[in-house]
């Protein structure tokens, strides 16, 4: 059976502070397994090599690159948050936003519940999240 599963790609060893952030930041959601590169690389030892997550249900893959890029995450790619309410919208805006930059205000996007954009992964916490 053919599986798509997202998987989000960090830089400089962020990926398990990232998945942390997530779990302990969006009900319903646990680390399944986290592999580690080990001393022969050729990642640096003790980064993710793999890791799988379910974020509210989801499943998730990450890895910490070992190759340096020039970009890293940018709004093309996002996670939809369903929020049975207003109350859960704000306060998971305010945990997802803190320390970090919004990038979509609240009520930009007319009719969706909540967007929660991909920079919630990045190392500067940047968030886009949206309430209807």
């Amino acid at each position: 059976m053919t599986k798509v599963t997202p998987f989000l790609m960090f830089q400089g060893g962020k990926a398990e502070a990232a998945l942390n952030f997530y779990v302990e930041t969006v009900p319903g959601s646990r680390i399944e397994a986290i592999e580690r590169f080990g001393a022969q690389g050729p990642g640096p030892e003790g980064t993710v090599l793999r890791a799988e997550v379910v974020l509210a249900g989801q499943p998730v893959m990450a890895h910490d690159s070992f190759v340096a890029h020039d970009f890293d995450f940018t709004p093309s790619f996002s996670f939809f948050v369903a929020c049975d309410d207003r109350a859960e919208f704000d306060a998971l805006f305010a945990a997802l936003s803190e320390g970090g930059q919004v990038l979509m205000p609240p009520d930009f996007m007319a009719g969706a519940r909540a967007l929660a954009g991909p920079a919630i992964a990045s190392a500067s916490r940047g968030r886009s999240i949206s309430h209807e």
